[in-house]
């Protein structure tokens, strides 16, 4: 597996509460850890692969840190837990067990369209910005 010296984020790339969401974390994340790819791209569907995850169908936040992929509340969890404080204490949430986490996280991701939208195609990032996006 290849490695990144950035940690990685997989979102629907069509997902208007993804793509805010993606916009939430640069916003607070200065130091430029976190790295983009929607899951529709051809960058996604490879590190997808590598991980063993399915990449014709991902309905799920993904987080690749140091080799590991991190998927649901679990990937969105350590996403907060490196963003800028008060974001980063959302670690704590990890000691909660995990299919708690994921309900809710289901719950959510289930009804995102729903509640924010769905784009045609995938968001282009601002020159400013463009080089956090694989």
């Amino acid at each position: 597996m290849s490695s990144t010296p950035h940690d990685v984020v997989l979102f629907d790339g069509v997902c208007n509460f993804c793509e805010g969401s993606v916009q939430f974390i640069i916003q607070r994340d200065p130091s430029g850890q976190f790295h983009f790819a929607s899951l529709q791209s051809e960058p996604g569907r490879r590190l997808l692969t590598q991980h063993g995850l399915p990449a014709d169908h991902m309905d799920s936040l993904v987080l690749i840190k140091e080799g590991q992929a991190y998927v649901r509340s679990d990937a969105a969890l350590r996403i907060a837990s490196g963003l800028t404080w008060p974001w980063s204490w959302f670690k704590v949430g990890l000691l909660f067990p995990r299919f708690i986490r994921d309900f809710v996280y289901d719950i959510i991701a289930a009804r995102r369209y729903q509640f924010f939208g769905k784009k045609d195609a995938c968001m282009l990032p601002s020159p400013d910005i463009r080089a956090r996006f694989l």
